[in-house]
């Protein structure tokens, strides 16, 4: 996918996971690296990455995890690439020619709306994917 990293793909999945349990329980790394196939090592990185920007909230202890600090209608997938990905939406054209500052312009515009999308929407391809695999029995 253009501009958009690994990282970002497996943070995306990782917050599906953690929007599929209920507001009162918690994932454990391994149970969310297992669950959405993601390394667990680099998992680690990128949910410390998340909770230190306020997307997720972690519990400590035996019976501890992460889970959502808040809920997946309020993320965009704009919130997640902003935080992981180093300058997607930058304004550095490296250009004198006003033109394409003007195209650049309205294309950073035209992909910033695009990327506004709620992770909520998530459940939605869910049900497709699950109409798709009964289609195929």
């Amino acid at each position: 996918m253009i501009g958009i990293s690994s990282k970002t793909i497996y943070a995306i999945a990782a917050l599906q996971e953690l929007g599929s349990i209920p507001d009162n329980e918690v994932l454990k790394i391994k149970e969310i690296a297992a669950n959405a196939s993601i390394p667990q090592n680099f998992l680690e990185q990128i949910l410390l990455e998340l909770k230190k920007q306020g997307l997720l909230m972690s519990i400590k202890g035996a019976h501890g995890g992460y889970k959502l600090a808040k809920s997946l209608k309020d993320i965009t997938l704009k919130d997640v690439v902003l935080i992981l990905e180093s300058d997607i939406f930058s304004d550095n054209y490296q250009t004198d020619n006003q033109a394409l500052k003007f195209f650049w312009d309205d294309l950073k515009q035209k992909v910033s709306t695009v990327f506004e999308i709620p992770l909520s929407e998530l459940k939605n391809y869910q049900l497709k994917a699950n109409q798709t695999l009964n289609y195929s029995i």
